[in-house]
């Protein structure tokens, strides 16, 4: 039997839950099945292909709810999980025993570990150091922005990794590691540094870029990178460059998208004013209360800028 993995692709916590969910679920319901692996990104207009679902038991994890009863497994924690209102009616209705939804843990990863434990009984003691991590990582809860952004230790490497490589298959690559070995080991893995190495090059320069094109005003930043080939960037490196900062709002091109990134500060001390899952989903987007974002078509780049100057001028106001 063949068990399907849906999880957010290039993202240390989808990566992180894909490896957890594997874990638990081979050794308490399918020990011999075949794990393939299906990363997801999200796209303007999203929408769930069928065929996505072929194996016998289908899963997802950190990312959307499919409204399709094919789906077996479910374990999402973002705010904005369902892609429509039917979508969130069928989540209810069905009731399904393995569909799991809960906005306020950090990460997905801690997520199905404690559900794993708690309704199942599995512990995975060795992969303690995964759990912590992808929950310091999603949530933001680095110390500081030099030890998100210096990328010193081993997980903030393979984040990286993870969210520059181009494709899919040095993630699941990472994946399949996640599942038995520790993040130093997977980090220093001769396949891994090879990718790691010219990202790392890359990471230096685009702090550059990010200090050259970045404007800082009423504790907002502000930067477009549309038109210089740079897909994503670390979220913390605008506030390495200004400290003083509560938001960051930038403008990013793909090939498959036009993607408008919205982030705080989390070493921002009290509450913050605006949920921007709750602003994203205004133009079709979402995320989480401090973390968010809004896909429109790659073709759409004049449109981005637009929204983003009024979500900047809203994060200003």
């Amino acid at each position: 039997m063949r068990v399907r993995v849906l999880y957010h692709d290039h993202c240390f916590d989808g990566a992180a839950a894909a490896a957890y969910f594997t874990r638990f679920t081979r050794a308490r319901f399918y020990p011999d099945a075949e794990y393939s692996y299906t990363g997801m990104m999200h796209e303007p207009n999203q929408s769930f292909d069928p065929a996505l679902f072929d194996g016998g038991e289908n899963a997802i994890v950190d990312f959307k709810y499919a409204a399709n009863d094919k789906l077996t497994w479910w374990f999402d924690h973002h705010q904005s999980a369902f892609l429509s209102p039917a979508d969130a009616e069928h989540f209810h209705r069905r009731q399904a025993e393995h569909h799991f939804f809960d906005p306020t843990y950090k990460s997905c990863t801690k997520f199905i570990a404690n559900v794993a434990r708690e309704k199942y009984g599995f512990t995975a003691p060795d992969l303690e150091d995964l759990v912590r991590w992808a929950d310091i990582i999603d949530g933001a809860q680095y110390a500081n922005a030099k030890e998100a952004v210096e990328i010193a230790m081993p997980a903030t490497q393979l984040v990286l990794v993870i969210e520059g490589t181009k494709g899919s298959e040095a993630v699941q690559r990472i994946i399949r590691m996640m599942q038995h070995q520790p993040l130093a080991e997977i980090a220093a893995d001769p396949s891994i540094r090879e990718v790691f190495e010219p990202l790392y090059a890359q990471h230096l320069k685009m702090i550059g870029v990010i200090r050259e094109r970045s404007h800082a005003e009423q504790g907002v930043v502000f930067f477009d990178l549309a038109g210089t080939g740079v897909e994503g960037y670390n979220k913390f490196i605008p506030y390495y460059l200004h400290p003083e900062s509560v938001y960051t709002v930038s403008v990013l091109q793909a090939p498959f998208r036009t993607k408008i990134s919205v982030g705080s500060n989390p070493w921002v001390e009290g509450p913050l004013r605006h949920n921007l899952a709750s602003i994203c989903e205004r133009y079709g987007g979402g995320g989480h209360p401090r973390v968010g974002a809004i896909s429109l078509p790659k073709d759409a780049l004049d449109h981005a800028r637009q929204v983003a100057a009024e979500v900047v001028a809203e994060l200003r106001s």
